[in-house]
This record gives structure tokens, sequence and C-alpha cells, in this order.
């Protein structure tokens, strides 16, 4: 055990003996003018890996890193295999830092899939520590003074234009090449209205333009080379924007504000002549705006989509001083509507590519067409042709209160009418049944009759038998 000790010492001391001296040999190295003292010249990162690759390679002495005495504020990053556990600190005095224990003043954590990024105030000087499924071939990063470095947007920029942009990252003036760092970091390009109202885009809401990527798709040249590559879709109004280039972690954020620009119209220029190629043909007329565009490089692809639904393809390539033309079938009425892409030159030689808004045109409904003229009307002379006699005019109509009045007589009579004749019916009926129940009573009371005399004959035969 006080082998082990000693050997950890003995290599400790000569670790520090040896940053020291290659400290001591870049600042020799390194031209002192009157505006580089000795003490600018040895200045360096505040954190430094211990130990050459030898030392690193033994366990116990892996990513181990010295932080300076006079460092206020360190974030540090290390990148890890996927899914594994965070990082474990360990202080010069022995004491170690959990994720799960950080107090969120002095020590700021958050941890990823892949990497753990961490933020220390006044962190203890000396050699610290990093246990964990670190990478192999990982390094601890640093991050002082990170910054976005893109190029400034051209001059001459439209309304609707599809434009690439590159940008890589730099930490303290070095640039970042190492592939992981990209899933630290989101990069980002907004526009932010300037508010003058001199242009259209007064008072506009902020766009994000773009996001930055490094996975070679799209616009990407290469993976992971380093090199973040923007692909700008400007479908923002026209006006006066000011270009922000921003760098987003989850603990902190840059940003890079560049001059203002104007972003221009859309400089394609379209319209239309209604038969223009004839009677089957209407003529489709495309221009640009020449101060702002080469004519002669100016490229077309586009389609027509007509009112029945169907479409059709098209592209302009010849070169010409003049406005482009194309002739779109006319076989239906309805709504038109062309979508161009346009490629070109600006005036000051620049490519680009533009999305054309829509352009739609309508063509009316024909007209049916009146009926002709026999010819031997037409021959005929007007003097000779004999005049109709105009019909006579027709009565005009009744007024609201005339018709009122008629409709009313004439359905109360119908109803009047109905009535009687409903009434008369039921009367005859009545009548007819009565006379029916007479004739019967007149029946009975004649039998009645016939029988009383037949019994006055019998009381007068039997008196006559009793007379003397």
């Amino acid at each position: 055990m006080n082998r082990v000790l000693l050997i950890v010492w003995f290599a400790v001391t000569l670790t520090l003996g040896v940053s020291a001296q290659e400290v001591a040999d870049n600042a020799a190295q390194m031209p002192v003018t009157n505006d580089t003292t000795i003490a600018d010249a040895a200045k360096k990162s505040p954190i430094e890996l211990i130990g050459n690759e030898y030392e690193n390679g033994i366990k116990l002495l892996q990513n181990r890193f010295r932080i300076d005495y006079n460092v206020d504020e360190v974030t540090m990053v290390f990148f890890r295999e996927f899914g594994s556990a965070p990082v474990v600190l360990v202080r010069p005095d022995g004491s170690k830092i959990f994720q799960s224990q950080v107090d969120g003043e002095n020590v700021f954590w958050f941890d990823s899939d892949t990497y753990d990024l961490i933020s220390i105030k006044n962190p203890v000087p000396g050699p610290w520590q990093a246990v964990g499924q670190i990478l192999q071939g990982s390094r601890v990063m640093v991050l002082s003074e990170l910054k976005l470095h893109a190029d400034p947007l051209p001059p001459i920029v439209f309304s609707g234009e599809i434009l690439k942009q590159t940008a890589y990252l730099t930490n303290g003036g070095e640039r970042i090449d190492y592939s992981q760092f990209r899933d630290v970091v989101e990069l980002s390009i907004e526009f932010v209205s300037t508010n003058n109202p001199n242009f259209n885009n007064f008072g506009a809401a902020d766009q994000e333009i773009a996001t930055f990527e490094d996975n070679g798709r799209g616009m990407d040249e290469a993976p992971l080379d380093g090199i973040f590559t923007g692909q700008f879709n400007l479908s923002v109004p026209a006006g006066e924007w000011q270009p922000i280039f921003r760098v987003t972690s989850p603990m902190f954020t840059r940003e890079q504000h560049n001059a203002p620009l104007r972003l221009h119209p859309n400089p394609v220029i379209i319209d239309v002549e209604l038969d223009g190629g004839g009677n089957d043909y209407h003529k489709l007329l495309i221009d640009a705006q020449r101060d702002l565009v080469d004519i002669r490089s100016l490229l077309i692809d586009g389609k027509v989509s007509y009112p029945n639904g169907d479409v059709q393809n098209f592209s302009i390539t010849e070169p010409s001083a003049a406005p482009r033309e194309h002739l779109i079938i006319a076989y239906d009425y309805g709504i038109f509507r062309v979508k161009l892409t346009a490629y070109g030159k600006t005036v000051n030689g620049r490519d680009f590519i533009l999305d054309v808004p829509e352009y739609t045109f309508l063509v009316a409904e024909p007209e049916l067409p009146e009926p002709e003229v026999a010819e031997s009307t037409l021959q005929n002379d007007v003097s000779e042709v004999v005049q109709q006699p105009e019909p006579p005019p027709e009565p005009e109509g009744m007024d609201d209160e005339t018709l009122m009045f008629w409709l009313l007589t004439v359905n109360g009579s119908i109803l009047l009418i109905g009535g009687l004749t409903v009434t008369l019916i039921i009367v005859f009926k009545r009548l007819k049944a009565n006379r029916g129940n007479r004739a019967t009573t007149k029946a009975a009371d004649k039998t009645n009759t016939d029988k009383q005399p037949g019994r006055f004959s019998g009381l007068l035969s039997k008196f006559k038998k009793n007379k003397p």
C-alpha cells in the first residue's frame, strides 16, 4: 500500500514539474513586445489535463485535470457512453460532487444521454478528477469564450430566397473540431425587425430563419466536420432586419449581432395575356427587376395548375435579355395557378435560388353567340322590310287589393254553394224518411179498419138469429 501511494505521489509531482516546464518553454518561445508582457505570454487555459499519454493510460490517473487558482467560474463538459450514469467529480481534497447533490447555486449540472455540462463557481484550485464511463479518447473541455463565427449575409437578399450559410465555433479563440460537441449546443439565426417606419416590416415579430446542422444532410457538405450549415428560406416580409446568430446550451446563450440589412421584395414579375398566343393559348410573361437581377442569367422551373385539376410542368432555360414567355393551353375557363422557382444571379454576380409566390389569374366563362341573321334579310332594302304591327299591349295586372277581393269572393261563393248543397241533401233525405214513415202508419191504420167491420158483422148476424 505504501508503495502504491508513493508511486501516485511521484507521478503527481512529476506531472506538475512537467506542466510548469512546458509553460516556461512556451513563454520563452513567444515573442515579447511592448504590448505583450511575460505574464501575457505565460497565460494559458484555466484548466489543463495532468500527465502525459502514458500516465493517462493508468486508470488511477485517468481524466485528471488542474484548475488554476485565479479562476472565478469554470464550465466543463464531459462526453461519456450513451445512456451511462453522470460522472462524479473528485475535488483536490478527495471530497466528491454528485449530480444528484448539487445545490444549484455554486454548482450547476446538466446531464444528457451522452454528456455532462457542469458549471462551478469559485472552484477549489488544484488537481481534480472525473470518474465515470467517459468515452475513450474524450477530453475535458472548458467553455470559456464560446463564439459563433458566421459570414455576413450578402448585401442583396430577396424575400423568398433559399440561402446557404456556414458557420463554425471557437472556444477561447481556438476552433472546436470535436464532433461530439455538436450535441451540446444549438445554433440558429433570427431576424429582428429594426422597426423602421419606412419599411413594410415595421412592428413585425421576430422570425427564426434557420438552425445550423453538422449532420451531412440538406446543404451540409460533410457530417461531423466542425462546419455547421444552415439552410435559409427567407419567407418573411421584405424590409429592414437585423440578423442575430445565437449559440444556445442548457446553461448559457451566446449571440452575435450583425449589421442591419435590407431584405428586398421578390424581384420576379409575372403577367399574363389572355389569348395572347392565339385563340387556343394564353401567354405567360416572366420578367425581373433589372436593377437587382441579371436578366440574362434568369432560369425558370415552374408548373401550371388548370381549373380542372390538371398540372403542366415547364422549364425556360434559354438565356435572353427579353422577358421569358410560356404558352398555356386555353381549353378551360376558371382560375389558373402558376408556381415558379427562379434561378439566376444578382447584378453583383451572386447566384441565388428564389421561391416565387404563387400567381393566379381568372379566365371568365365565354358568352353564348347571338343568333345569326339570314343573308336574304341583310340583302333586302331597309325600306322594303314590312314592319310587323306591334302587338296590343298586355292588360296590366290587378293590384293586390283587387286580387285579394276576388279571391275571397270566389272562395266564399264556393264555400256557400257547397254549404247549401249539403244542407239540401240533408233536408231531402229527412223528408224522404218522413214520407216512408207516414206510409207505413197509414197501412197499419187501414188494416185495423178492415178488421173492425168484421167484428160488427158477426154481432149483427148473432142479433139477426135471436130476432123472432
